[in-house]
């Protein structure tokens, strides 16, 4: 084999070569090059950089350092930390240069100086991909801005609108709880605004600008009800992300927790929360590690917790954790005197989300909801109100365009100084008609969803389907 065989095979010769050559094709191809010492002294400079230097000959710049020959240089920082900047926008003379900057080794390893290349001394052949670049850096900007907008709380104390006792209450002593950051239980039959207030809790306290993350405890199946709340270590089970999951604690973190039906919450989990409300700390699902969190609970439900706790259902030790600060939500029955401003400001929120620019009601329609016992409370009554203005040409709701809307028997119920003297109905009977039409009231105020009407009845639902079958009712959307 001959010497020049044998040197081709040779690693570090082929490496010295690919270094030498990489080098004449940096230095061929880029609009300049220029190299230092590790002590910042120019050492070498090619002829095609010198225009743009502002110099004659090359022996002008060797020896002195980078700063006198381009201002502001930051080769010196590569050559003492090691560090390249592989892609870099320069500005010398009042020109954009884009430019590399790598450090200079020996064969030991030893960073002993630096060298910088002039890719392009112009950005016009670079727009597509800065183009790109402004576009995927507003990509995320909007995405950074849509995230905290789903975390963010949207409704005020001026939107939980009343002043009758029960509502006055409710919002002193909510308006007492922003100022703290103890742990609130809501209580209230389902659709009286526990959400609204426990959002209007948090953008009154300090955690404002944090997170504020709703949970539907009921919602969750019992499968996923741990990882979603405490998260999960990368792989923690067959199908788990390998990069893990963050729980809704770790994303309420600083903020607000709003948990919802809380009384649906499976027992083995009411442990852990109960952990986490008194130590601040959670740990993922799959680890074994413990971290500290800041969240502030605020929970709701619909159910007597207190009858959940003596029939075994709920733990009395996180139940006293959690009833800390105590606020009952009035049903819409006991506030018909607050009934214009609630239809108001409902009528408000309507025209804001969709084409009613004129939505307006009628003293004869506001007599009309009156009469209607609401067991669907205001969540209901949002949904007669935008129904009415739907079928409605004129967006001015009357007592007419209200009553077609209400439940089958609704609109002729008279008040007691309005109802006429009758033939006397025998119990029976009016056992039966009053048990038929709240069926009809709770499916109407659940849109026909057989789960949420049995939870207002506090029946279950088969007990919901034999009642429906005994008085031929269907189930199904309520109509329109």
């Amino acid at each position: 084999m001959s010497a020049s065989s044998a040197s081709i095979s040779d690693p570090a010769y082929l490496r010295a070569r690919a270094m030498e050559t990489l080098f004449e094709r940096l230095e061929k191809l880029c609009e300049g090059a220029i190299a230092i010492d590790r002590g910042g002294r120019v050492v070498y400079v090619n002829e095609k950089y010198l225009a743009a230097l502002g110099l004659k000959r090359t022996s002008e710049a060797i020896g002195r350092p980078i700063e006198e020959i381009i201002p502001n240089s930051l080769m010196r920082k590569v050559a003492e930390t090691g560090e390249p900047i592989l892609l870099d926008i320069m500005e010398l003379g009042g020109e954009q240069l884009v430019v590399t900057r790598m450090p200079i080794e020996d064969e030991n390893g030893t960073v002993i100086g630096a060298i910088g290349f002039v890719l392009y001394d112009h950005l016009e052949s670079l727009k597509p991909l800065l183009a790109r670049v402004a576009q995927l850096e507003s990509d995320l900007r909007l995405a950074r801005r849509q995230l905290s907008n789903a975390r963010a709380a949207r409704f005020t104390f001026a939107d939980y609108v009343g002043t009758t006792p029960g509502i006055a209450q409710a919002k002193q002593l909510a308006s007492r709880a922003a100022r703290q950051s103890v742990t609130v239980l809501l209580t209230g039959e389902t659709g009286t605004g526990k959400e609204m207030l426990a959002q209007a809790i948090h953008n009154a306290s300090s955690r404002a600008e944090k997170p504020f993350v709703s949970v539907n405890v009921a919602a969750i199946p019992d499968t996923l009800i741990e990882s979603e709340f405490f998260g999960t270590a990368p792989g923690a089970y067959t199908g788990a992300d390998r990069r893990g999951r963050e729980g809704k604690f770790r994303i309420a973190d600083g903020g607000t927790l709003f948990l919802d039906e809380i009384g649906e919450m499976p027992l083995q989990l009411q442990a852990k929360l109960l952990r986490v409300l008194q130590e601040r700390e959670i740990e993922p699902l799959g680890s074994d590690k413990i971290s500290k969190v800041d969240v502030r609970v605020v929970a709701a439900t619909n159910v007597d917790l207190r009858k959940r706790v003596s029939d075994g259902a709920f733990r009395p030790d996180l139940y006293y954790r959690l009833n800390v600060l105590s606020i009952d939500l009035p049903p819409l029955r006991h506030c018909l005197d607050d009934l214009p401003d609630i239809c108001a400001r409902l009528l408000e929120d309507i025209s804001a989300s969709g084409d009613y620019v004129k939505a307006k009601i009628t003293p004869s329609a506001l007599s009309a909801l009156a009469r209607y016992d609401w067991p669907g409370n205001v969540r209901e009554l949002r949904n007669i109100l935008e129904r009415a203005l739907i079928l409605s040409d004129s967006g001015r709701l009357t007592g007419e365009d209200v009553a077609r809307i209400l439940p089958v028997g609704a609109d002729v119920r008279p008040t007691a100084s309005e109802r006429p003297a009758g033939p006397v109905v025998p119990y029976a009977e009016a056992e039966a008609e009053f048990e038929k039409h709240t069926l009809e009231q709770a499916l109407a105020a659940s849109n026909g969803q057989i789960s949420e009407a049995a939870r207002m009845l506090k029946i279950s639902r088969a007990t919901f389907y034999k009642k429906l079958a005994k008085f031929g009712l269907a189930a199904g959307p309520a109509p329109v």
